[in-house]
């Protein structure tokens, strides 16, 4: 991986996270130390979880095959104990309320300010510290 001014970093993975439709936003995460697995539908997320163990996912609401979160409120059955977090509809109270009834440890929207998403998905997620190592080339300074 390299880095905001062009050096090697190596990223000590503290978590793997299954993302769901979000679209752009999985970008605002890679400064963290987690290893991301994207899925756009809700049914790809379904094989990606039989097949692989994470330590939370983060999924929009409402997902084009599945609506009205039913993706998170099965996941919230057959997982109880994995950590979710909601992308929500920004102003739509009832996306928020029905998600936080839920009980997702936390709600976002396409809105919220990149670092404020980055540090709520790291806050949920308990790796609040990002690790990074420089790895410096001899001769280069």
């Amino acid at each position: 991986m390299t880095g905001k001014y062009g050096e090697k970093m190596i990223i000590l993975v503290r978590a793997t996270v299954l993302t769901v439709g979000l679209n752009g936003k999985n970008e605002v995460l890679e400064e963290l130390p987690i290893r991301v697995i994207a899925k756009q539908f809700g049914l790809e997320a379904v094989s990606s979880l039989k097949n692989e163990k994470f330590d939370g996912v983060i999924s929009r609401w409402d997902l084009d095959d599945m609506a009205d979160g039913w993706f998170l409120k099965r996941l919230r059955v057959a997982k109880p104990d994995i950590a979710l977090v909601a992308l929500v509809r920004p102003g739509d109270r009832m996306q928020e309320i029905a998600a936080r009834s839920l009980g997702v440890r936390a709600v976002l929207t396409d809105d919220e300010n990149d670092e404020f998403f980055r540090e709520t998905v790291a806050d949920v997620l308990g790796i609040r510290e990002i690790i990074r190592i420089k790895s410096v080339s001899r001769g280069k300074r």
